[in-house]
């Protein structure tokens, strides 16, 4: 019996704001396996803004995305035909299947596929809550920031899947923790359903000024600490009203993903107020994932960690979510579901 295989690929590089035509889907047919191979039927699909980056030619921290191949991304499936002694059917698994219904692998291949445990824990929750977006919001919030009790952290990108898992880590150590979100329902689900203590609104801020006058109201005793995943104005309004010694753990500046120029305006605050500012690539410091996939796994099952998830249907939607997702229309973690 063949299995018919449908794959989203890159086409070409967006010149500026990519669009659905960068895009094609293709149908390919599924190869026998080999010896130490497995196919595993991947049920979600992950989209992420690092992916932007990735369609770029230039340079960064990781290889192009090539043109006429799979887009990359993470995914969780199941585990439909081995011939690998360590994987069997009916394998729940996570890894980086790409943008495809079907990913044959070779499972010989250290780390390449994860077994995972959906007793507790539900499978696509292992894309955010329990996954990379989750780690990275613990990397950056306990290794950076590094916050103790009694302290404001401040979180842009709040209601995504990155920024609501910093929010409440923060909260389970004691902190004051304020999001920064587009739009008043987002802001009212940070609070109310994510538990941060207050979210601004910075589409209701045209310019610096406005929104770092909502941050003073927001957080009266300065900011401790702050998790970046936008940059632009957000970052030089937080910049006003940091404290001495605060930090700041660079993980995203989706403001400049299309080539917009993000210049600092106060960058004399940094040696003003001593500030540690630090960027991070989640996938460099594997040696931390097992101690915070435990406390975030452990937060989920027990019902202490909220989260959402914006869902897409079909391969074929992928395009147009990811679209989505770097223009903000997601809440959560954005996903296609595939089966």
């Amino acid at each position: 019996m063949t299995t018919l295989n449908r794959q989203i690929h890159l086409v070409s590089r967006p010149a500026g704001e990519p669009s659905a035509d960068n895009f094609k889907l293709v149908e390919v047919l599924v190869e026998a396996l080999a010896e130490g191979e497995v196919l595993v039927r991947n049920h979600y699909l992950s989209l992420d803004p690092y992916m932007r980056g990735r369609m770029n030619e230039s340079k960064s921290y990781a290889q192009p995305q090539p043109l006429n191949d799979v887009m990359i991304g993470g995914t969780v499936g199941e585990v439909v035909a081995s011939r690998n002694e360590h994987f069997k059917e009916g394998d729940k698994v996570v890894g980086m299947g790409g943008w495809q219904e079907y990913q044959r692998v070779n499972a010989n291949q250290r780390g390449v596929l994860q077994k995972v445990d959906t007793t507790h824990i539900p499978l696509s929750a292992y894309l955010g809550a329990v996954g990379m977006p989750g780690v990275t919001g613990w990397y950056g919030l306990v290794k950076i920031i590094n916050p103790k009790a009694g302290e404001t952290v401040v979180v842009s990108a709040a209601s995504g899947a990155v920024g609501g898992a910093v929010g409440q880590l923060a909260k389970a150590r004691g902190c004051r923790v304020v999001g920064i979100a587009g739009g008043p329902a987002k802001c009212e689900a940070v609070v109310k359903e994510l538990g941060f203590d207050a979210c601004i609104d910075y589409k209701a801020h045209n310019d610096v000024r406005s929104l770092s006058k909502a941050l003073k109201e927001a957080c009266p005793d300065g900011i401790d600490g702050y998790f970046e995943n936008v940059g632009g104005m957000i970052l030089d309004a937080v910049m006003l009203r940091a404290n001495a010694f605060s930090r700041i753990a660079f993980c995203g500046m989706i403001s400049g993903y299309n080539g917009e120029p993000i210049p600092m305006t106060n960058p004399s605050l940094i040696l003003v107020n001593r500030m540690k500012l630090e960027g991070f690539i989640v996938s460099e410091h594997m040696e931390v994932w097992p101690e915070a996939l435990k406390e975030l796994g452990g937060m989920v099952a027990t019902g202490k960690f909220k989260y959402r998830e914006t869902v897409a249907d079909g391969i074929a939607a992928a395009p147009e979510a990811f679209l989505g997702l770097l223009k903000g229309r997601n809440f959560g973690k954005q996903l296609v579901k595939l089966i």
